[in-house]
């Protein structure tokens, strides 16, 4: 069984709506595929609709966005109830705070080179998660970069003149009200320094403390020191491994099922579980 349990569509920063990605996981040969939009689960009954057409399994998925000490963490939670009023109110408010940043990094941006605010918005879908992704999509689409990653290496890292925080919750919030939610967590890509800043092993341990399940150990940004560090963190804590490929179609390069999740952890998900179902064909 080939399961991929961390993907995005165009309800957050990627670039094929929820069915396409569904679409393109059936075709990709997964049995399962999660849909882990940033910050929504919006684009959750529209990969519902899809995965019973092409007859594969849907785990319903959120990736939190989290911070700690100016560190951003990912947080995937899987299975949740989505209209648990904790969760919820979270969300809302660190997806308020998306948009005000990215209005303030394009009023940065708009004094150096041609952009605006409804350059930007053109490239979100209704509803969708506010991101500097869909900025740099507004900058291809007015000729300022060819591609996101240019984008991001010019004008949107962290630490750019442009670059503007925003509110996350603290990571073992985020843990909390996932569980308390009915949902399953775990840290999606822990080690990826080649991203910048991680957190250390002592941020994980008390993640794992609040409840935490699972470490996405098996991810494309991870060296292979980094998986095996992984490996022995997630032993030492009782934890359960994912690989996931973290696609956001054409947005990055990254491939359906280039890393792929034991069918044994995703039976382990389903028994923690208590806000929905994995979605089985």
């Amino acid at each position: 069984m080939r399961i991929d349990l961390h993907t995005h569509s165009n309800a957050s920063d990627g670039t094929q709506s929820p069915a396409e990605v569904v679409s393109s996981a059936a075709e990709s040969g997964l049995d399962v595929v999660a849909l882990t939009d940033h910050d929504t689960t919006a684009g959750w009954e529209e990969a519902a609709e899809a995965a019973a057409e092409h007859g594969i399994a849907l785990v319903r998925g959120i990736e939190v966005s989290c911070n700690h000490e100016g560190i951003s963490i990912h947080l995937l939670g899987y299975l949740q109830d989505p209209t648990a009023p904790g969760l919820l109110e979270e969300l809302e408010r660190a997806r308020e705070s998306r948009e005000t940043r990215a209005e303030r990094i394009v009023e940065l941006l708009s004094r150096d080179v041609p952009l605006s605010w409804s350059d930007v918005l053109e490239q979100i879908e209704p509803g969708a998660t506010v991101g500097r992704p869909h900025i740099a999509d507004a900058m291809m689409a007015k000729g300022i970069v060819a591609e996101r990653g240019e984008a991001f290496d010019r004008y949107l890292y962290d630490g750019s003149p442009y670059y503007v925080s925003h509110y996350a919750p603290d990571p073992v919030t985020a843990v909390r009200l996932v569980r308390q939610a009915g949902g399953v967590a775990v840290m999606a890509h822990p080690f990826a320094s080649g991203r910048g800043f991680v957190v250390k092993d002592a941020v994980i341990e008390a993640m794992a403390a609040e409840g935490m399940a699972g470490l996405e150990v098996y991810h494309r940004d991870h060296s292979a020191a980094e998986v095996q560090h992984g490996l022995d963190l997630a032993a030492s804590l009782d934890l359960f491994v994912t690989g996931s490929s973290d696609y956001h179609g054409e947005g990055k390069p990254n491939l359906l099922g280039e890393n792929t999740t034991d069918h044994v952890v995703l039976q382990q998900i389903e028994a923690l579980a208590s806000g929905v179902e994995v979605l089985w064909p």
